[in-house]
């Protein structure tokens, strides 16, 4: 298994990937918005999405960063945004080395760590990152507003 950066040869296996993430967050399938989506992010260059890809060449899973910023600390920051590993190649590991890849870029860009979200019911997701070296935080409280004039 290979860990590297995406590129634009990887829009057509990425998106379906994306698609299935979406999916298991019970958004609708929508593969052109997603393959739109992810075009976007490599053309602008506003995130960093890493591939695990089997001895077949084919993608398995995909990390997606983006870069924020910590005001108090005045450093940059990365928000884990998106893992997915395809449920056919799950337990293979992919999953622990897109964090790996990630933690490196955190490393490397100088930015004084990195944060994500999950659902609180997502029992792969709870289980997996305070095992590969995340804490739950609990010191503040995370608030969302939502537009409703945007479809998500």
């Amino acid at each position: 298994m290979t860990i590297r950066d995406a590129n634009k040869n990887d829009l057509e296996q990425l998106t379906i990937l994306f698609n299935q993430y979406r999916l298991f967050y019970r958004k609708t399938e929508d593969l052109e918005g997603a393959g739109k989506f992810l075009e976007e992010r490599i053309n602008q260059n506003d995130s960093e999405i890493f591939v695990a890809e089997n001895e077949s060449a084919e993608l398995i899973g995909f990390v997606q960063l983006y870069p924020l910023f910590s005001s108090t600390r005045m450093k940059k920051y990365w928000l884990l945004n998106d893992l997915f590993v395809h449920e056919n190649s799950r337990g293979l590991g992919a999953s622990k080395l897109l964090i790996e890849r990630s933690k490196q870029l955190v490393r490397d860009s100088a930015a004084c760590g990195m944060y994500l979200e999950t659902e609180k019911n997502n029992a792969i997701g709870n289980s997996l990152y305070p095992s590969a070296g995340f804490e739950l935080y609990d010191g503040s409280n995370f608030y969302e507003w939502t537009n409703t004039n945007v479809k998500t």
